[in-house]
């Protein structure tokens, strides 16, 4: 039997997140010095406190939750439980990345804080949109997008 781990993306958070296991896990109190360590951020704080108008901004969203995934692996790891299979959604990526060592815990905490960094600052608060277009084909999304006057920067597929 195989084992999974996936990793939540942005918009998985909530004010308190990880307290109650920051309270009772000495490896988890170890992840969270180490992050504000290396960023001179208090996560904790931002995490446990908010307000959630603070944890919403993206640059502070993103450390917090790839934070607080990278405490929980700390406590599987403790308890013998691994994963075969990784994913992610999106920010979870990171987190799957760091479990593999594919990245440094160090290198993949400051890229996850200048991707939130760099998302903030280009998309101002409200002024955007996201869409999905599943099932159809790029030539006829590109002509949708060019009609309706979307503008795009990026397509791929699966």
């Amino acid at each position: 039997m195989k084992t999974a781990f996936i990793f939540p993306g942005q918009g998985a958070q909530y004010v308190g997140m990880g307290k109650d296991l920051y309270e009772e896990y000495e490896e988890v109190r170890k992840v969270y010095d180490k992050v504000e360590e290396i960023l001179k951020v208090d996560v904790k704080k931002i995490s446990f406190e908010g307000p959630e108008e603070v944890l919403n901004q993206t640059k502070n969203t993103q450390i917090a939750i790839l934070t607080m995934s990278l405490a929980i692996l700390e406590i599987l790891k403790k308890n013998n439980i691994g994963a075969d299979i990784l994913a992610g959604l999106s920010l979870g990526e990171y987190s799957a990345l760091i479990y593999a060592n594919v990245l440094s815990f160090e290198d993949g905490i400051k890229a996850v804080r200048k991707r939130g960094e760099l998302m903030q600052e280009n998309v101002p608060e409200g002024k955007w949109k996201m869409s999905a277009i599943l099932g159809m084909e790029d030539r006829r999304s590109r002509k949708y997008l060019q009609r309706s006057k979307i503008r795009f920067r990026s397509s791929c597929k699966l």
